[in-house]
């Protein structure tokens, strides 16, 4: 590829627009955007959108991306007309569910740093004349959220891109992408052909189709979701702007509202899921409208009507003149479609993205391509995240489906999706079920969080009360469970987690270029170590055990483990998924020792088998990969064997610790007890916007051995301006959970990534991004909880068995 590669973009809507900008502003300036349709109503979502962007997201990704969409498209004008117009957004609430939802939104937009506040009543009136203040209970505003013109911030981008050299043609239809050694080199279009060193996918809900080219599948589901415009409003008359008021959510119904000048724009997500057989539209120029604009279905929207009259009284004076089933991306698990696919190099992929986020995706895309990794953290969003069973049309149908119903409900952290389930169970389910596991959902896992068959154990254990939103998905029978842990010993089904098996000549050489700490040690050493990329970005850590000379099994995080591995991977190594074929269970406790050594035939002493050592034995039957690791803490193992041999395993163990005290226990305890050994969990702790120093890893780093890929970013960063910091909340009955915004000195400074309470310490354990000047142990801080500041200290870590003494007996 040459210093300046050659750029095609499939699909001119808002987000191949504002792609094209953020490239050619880069350098890139050979850059063509296709289009089937015309320029610049080319016939997508982007073509009918509403624009509304509200900011405020659950996701710190999407947050910043709708930030970002915001801050460029306010300075966006096309012909004098502005593309933005900042009337600010407010979400008002009708239940006391929602009223507790909002402050826990307004929370959210803290920590993310969009400035926001909770409003009664009188005050969202004063905001929004058309509002009967006897229905709400208050509302959360945000001044900066606002109306996005699409068709004009598209254009105007564009015509800054062929300012600087890009070019746009419309009316061509990619039918083709040719390829060579497994790479892009050009597109063809029904009229002409184009080379290219890169291919972009941003063609909304016609993605998939232009993914078939190479074949790839792309996860997403087109759906249409009802846009409705009132009459003329007689309060809005002589309203001369496009919008004044700010624009409305009344998400108890699943409805927003936006003004047109003296008529209000109504959009519903309260009908059933509207699948659409993208194949079955008409192209653009063929459809009476445009192609993503479907027949409105007045029957579906008759209850929005009454519940929208009730909101805004006004609207009684007038009625529906026009609306339309507008054709939006859903995917499977809300987030959108980025990347790079890894069979056909070259070829990428935006997709599934609205309005609200589509600047913040194409400044994230441009630096990946142009820089090497975008600077904003898109796990969440990358292309390859999928496990193969999430790529089945059936999933990506019910999913997607799933998530326009929810759009608008109030979802816990925890809330897992319902259906389908179950789809990938361990070996262990049968006996999970028959102690009255509650499962939750983990890459498709059902994954046990507590135990009912616990719940005599409770006895004697007091806790304090929890909030209606901290109860969820919990019970006091996880403290029973951490306790019997602590106490005596204990079974945890690690399944879920991803296993690699790594072999073949050169491994060693691989596996030491692409981690951080050495692994260079003999076999059976298991080492802690860290993926980066080359700016020093954590994008993962590992638990590699060395099972032969080029032999290694690797714990990773998931499925973008295994695709960086492959990306990167030599010919000779052989890089393998074993997951689905294996299973695992964490053996943990004090009395871990007096229940696997006399099943085993291998020396288990800690003599004979040290803290982070690997070896090959017999459990009874059972041939096992035992390593001497904890998670939680306490003495133990993890103990592997496939998949066929799971069930064997558990019987094994669990007659074997009857007198013992053994109990199976739950992800819900174990959250807390690695909390209480400050473990860190990658993509909630840490993820690629952080460096090993920041994140409390540095020992995990080998700078002194031959290169390996970010060493040369690392340098000089050993004194980081910012850490991840452990909190206590100082009142033992409070809880946090995650996401809150944490204050220092009357303003804003941080925020929690995990939180639990710690069973074994009495108090609510928190960890935090705090800049360095507060991350000092003693310093008082307070944490923002559904509204309230509740105060917490900075504390040292770990909290608990800092010697590490239990571990290593």
């Amino acid at each position: 590829m040459s210093a300046q590669p050659r750029v095609v973009l499939i699909g001119a809507g808002i987000v191949g627009c504002a792609l094209a900008d953020e490239l050619t502003e880069r350098g890139w300036t050979d850059v063509t955007v296709l289009d089937q349709g015309p320029l610049f109503a080319t016939g997508g979502s982007s073509s009918h959108a509403p624009g509304l962007v509200f900011q405020t997201n659950p996701s710190k990704t999407m947050t910043e991306f709708a930030r970002y969409t915001v801050d460029k498209y306010s300075s966006l004008e096309l012909a004098g007309r502005p593309c933005f117009t900042q009337v600010g957004g407010l979400e008002v609430a009708t239940t006391p569910q929602r009223w507790a939802d909002l402050a826990r939104k307004q929370g959210l937009a803290t920590s993310w740093g969009v400035p926001g506040s909770l409003l009664s009543p009188a005050e969202c009136v004063a905001l929004c004349a058309l509002l009967d203040p006897e229905q709400i209970l208050g509302g959360f505003h945000v001044p900066s959220d606002g109306l996005a013109s699409a068709l004009r911030a598209g254009e105007a981008q564009a015509r800054r891109a062929m300012a600087r050299g890009a070019r746009f043609l419309g009316g061509q239809r990619v039918v083709e992408i040719t390829q060579s050694g497994g790479r892009v080199t050009g597109v063809r279009t029904e009229q002409d052909a184009f080379a290219a060193d890169i291919l972009v996918s941003c063609a909304g809900f016609w993605g998939p189709a232009v993914g078939r080219l190479v074949g790839l599948t792309v996860p997403l589901t087109p759906l249409a979701h009802q846009y409705a415009k009132t009459g003329p409003v007689p309060a809005l008359a002589g309203a001369e702007a496009e919008a004044v008021a700010p624009i409305l959510r009344h998400q108890d119904r699943d409805l927003y509202y936006r003004e047109h000048g003296d008529r209000i724009g109504i959009g519903y997500y309260g009908h059933d899921p509207m699948p659409v057989a993208v194949d079955g539209l008409p192209l653009p120029g063929q459809a009476a409208v445009m192609p993503s604009m479907l027949e409105f279905t007045p029957e579906d929207f008759a209850p929005a009507w009454q519940h929208s009259v009730r909101l805004l009284p006004a609207l009684g004076q007038t009625e529906v003149t026009e609306g339309f089933n507008g054709v939006f991306s859903f995917t499977q698990d809300g987030f959108p479609l980025m990347g790079e696919s890894r069979e056909a190099a070259g070829f990428w992929v935006a997709e599934a993205v609205w309005v609200t986020h589509s600047a913040g995706v194409a400044r994230a895309m441009a630096e990946w391509l142009v820089e090497g990794r975008p600077r904003t953290d898109v796990h969440e969003c990358d292309l390859n995240r999928f496990e193969q069973f999430q790529l089945a049309p059936q999933y990506v149908l019910e999913r997607g489906k799933q998530n326009f119903v929810e759009v608008y409900d109030i979802i816990h952290p925890l809330q897992p999706m319902e259906s389908p389930r179950p789809l990938r169970v361990s070996p262990f389910y049968q006996r999970q079920q028959e102690l009255g596991a509650v499962f939750l959902e983990a890459s498709g896992w059902e994954r046990p969080h507590w135990y009912e068959a616990n719940s005599p154990l409770c006895k004697g254990i007091d806790l304090p009360p929890r909030d209606e939103w901290a109860a969820r998905y919990w019970s006091p029978i996880a403290a029973a469970e951490a306790r019997a842990t602590r106490e005596r010993v204990a079974l945890y089904d690690m399944t879920a987690l991803k296993r690699l098996e790594i072999s073949g000549p050169g491994t060693l050489e691989f596996l030491q270029r692409m981690t951080t700490n050495n692994l260079a040690k003999s076999v059976g050493a298991v080492t802690y170590t860290l993926l980066l990329d080359e700016f020093g970005g954590v994008r993962s850590d590992l638990t590699v055990a060395r099972l032969g000379e080029q032999h290694f099994q690797v714990g990773a995080n998931g499925n973008l483990d295994l695709d960086w591995l492959l990306r990167h991977a030599p010919a000779e190594v052989s890089v393998r998924d074993i997951t689905a074929g294996t299973c695992c269970l964490g053996v943990w406790g004090p009395l871990a020792r007096d229940l696997v050594q006399p099943l085993v035939d291998q020396d288990f002493s800690h003599k004979g088998f040290g803290y982070f050592r690997a070896k090959r034995a017999h459990l009874g039957t059972v041939p096992v990969t035992a390593m001497r690791l904890s998670y939680v803490g306490e003495l133990g193992w993890e103990l592997y064997t496939s998949a066929d041999q799971g069930l064997k395993l558990w019987d094994t163990l669990w007659a074997a610790g009857r007198d013992l005290g053994l109990v199976a226990a739950g992800r819900s305890a174990f959250t807390s007890l690695r909390l209480e050994k400050g473990y860190r969990a990658w993509g909630t702790d840490m993820t690629p916007e952080h460096d090993p120093y920041e994140a409390g890893l540095g020992f995990a780093v080998r700078m002194d051995k031959d290169d390996f890929l970010g060493k040369q970013a690392l340098a000089g960063r050993e004194t980081p301006a910012r850490k991840l910091t452990c909190l206590t909340v100082d009142d033992p009955n409070s809880v946090v959970l995650g996401k809150e915004p944490v204050h220092a000195n009357g303003s804003a400074v941080g925020y929690v990534t995990s939180a639990a309470y710690g069973y074994s310490l009495g108090r609510t354990v928190a960890y935090a991004w705090l800049p360095a000047a507060v991350a000092v142990p003693g310093t008082a801080v307070a944490i923002e909880y559904f509204g309230e500041k509740i105060p917490a200290t900075v504390r040292e870590e770990p909290l608990f068995d800092p010697e590490m003494a239990r571990i290593r007996r």
